[in-house]
């Protein structure tokens, strides 16, 4: 089993959910924010704002709740003005770890990334040294109750996406940077809102871990997302479904 997302799929069932709830809603409210303060609190004409609110509304999250973060973040009340943060580095096990954060303190968030990092016997290293070994792509995810396979697959391509891989749960949608948001339209016209719709770093290639490294790598992983500062971790590791499973019970 290769990347992240089946590790958040293990934390997501080992988590308390109350405290899990608590943290999504923070790492949210600071995306719509955002979103908001940089570009127009309208979002029809914010593509950015428009994911955040559909990320919300997939988490369940009240829409008064939304609406506040917005008006915060339009200047509408007194609110923090957050900062994007990227940090990369090497976990256990030379797994290659890329941090995106929204900080209002980038030494606090930078102490406790390094920190995270130290503890599990990785190192935190400079801008740019591991993102070479990742692709900028964008993403699209809807739940595979939208639309049969083929279904999804024909649309996506129609609309420019480069890829679709369909599984069980969701129908991923890949796209070129520049793409996302032409492609998100189009879809979105079809089936509905999606559940995300972001850019995000896809490894070009992965790193078989095994054992003890992969111990400490997950927990390396959970302890970043666990940040209240921290809103996407992406890493390049591959874990056996065997290991994968034995790790998460």
């Amino acid at each position: 089993m290769a990347g992240h997302s089946q590790f958040k799929n293990i934390m997501h069932r080992k988590g308390a959910q109350d405290k899990k709830r608590a943290k999504i809603f923070t790492k949210l409210i600071r995306e719509l924010q955002t979103a908001a303060r940089q570009g127009l609190p309208d979002p029809a004409a914010n593509p950015r704002l428009r994911a955040a609110i559909a990320a919300a509304r997939a988490a369940n999250m009240p829409k008064d709740t939304v609406e506040r973060a917005i008006k915060r973040g339009s200047g509408g009340e007194g609110g923090e003005s957050f900062e994007e943060v990227r940090y990369e580095g090497y976990g256990p096990g030379g797994v290659a770890v890329i941090v995106e954060a929204l900080t209002d303190n980038r030494n606090r968030t930078a102490s406790e990334v390094r920190a995270a990092f130290a503890k599990a016997g990785g190192n935190l290293g400079e801008t740019n040294s591991v993102s070479f070994m990742f692709d900028r792509v964008g993403e699209i995810s809807y739940p595979a109750a939208a639309a049969t396979a083929d279904a999804m697959f024909e649309a996506a391509l129609e609309a420019g996406a480069e890829n679709v891989e369909s599984g069980e749960e969701i129908h991923l949608i890949t796209t070129l940077p520049d793409d996302l948001n032409a492609v998100r339209d189009a879809l979105e016209a079809k089936f509905g809102t999606p559940e995300s719709a972001r850019l995000a770093w896809r490894p070009k290639s992965t790193t078989p871990t095994e054992g003890e490294a992969a111990d400490r790598l997950l927990k390396l992983l959970e302890t970043l997302e666990d940040s209240d500062d921290v809103q996407n971790v992406y890493a390049n590791f591959e874990i056996s479904d065997e290991a994968m499973a034995r790790l998460g019970a």
